[in-house]
């Protein structure tokens, strides 16, 4: 299985708080973006590529080819930042057996059908029980916009 050192969810995806902040903060190498959307339009992969530090190799696949290329061996010296959206990602890869002790929330926009709960976070009702079933998994979910910032277990905000 490969190296992940960090699991991100933000809907922004690489910016510079991942470029600067959380890179720096974790041995990463290379960068995988896991969204369905995403892994078909080649624009938007060169352009995440072109955001990324030099050096750091990325990854943009659907959610089910990540499944798979995360199960692959580990090569040496890789270590993986998963970047996501939203945490109905990160279940599919707890169900297909991806070991993921930790999530940092970074940030979920505000649009239709989400609520503000904390900060930088907005869910829906879909994304809110979400959370709360990787959480009864075993995972924890820490929001923590950048690596300075006090981590706050969401755990408590849910309830």
């Amino acid at each position: 299985m490969k190296n992940i050192v960090l699991t991100r969810i933000d809907d922004r995806l690489i910016h510079g708080q991942v470029v600067t902040a959380w890179i720096k903060q974790y041995p990463v190498t290379q960068i995988l973006i896991i969204d369905d959307e995403l892994s078909t339009n080649r624009l938007m992969e060169r352009i995440y590529t072109a955001a990324a530090p030099i050096g750091i190799g990325i990854w943009i696949k659907s959610v089910q080819d990540a499944i798979a290329f995360l199960h692959e061996d580990a090569q040496d010296g890789e270590n993986y930042l998963i970047l996501v959206k939203v945490p109905q990602t990160i279940e599919a890869l707890l169900e297909s057996d991806i070991k993921i002790g930790k999530v940092i929330l970074g940030g979920m926009g505000a649009k239709q059908g989400r609520k503000t709960f904390n900060r930088n976070i907005s869910a829906n009702q879909d994304e809110t029980d979400s959370f709360r079933r990787i959480i009864d998994r075993g995972t924890e979910i820490f929001y923590q916009l950048v690596p300075n910032d006090k981590a706050v277990n969401i755990k408590s905000i849910l309830d």
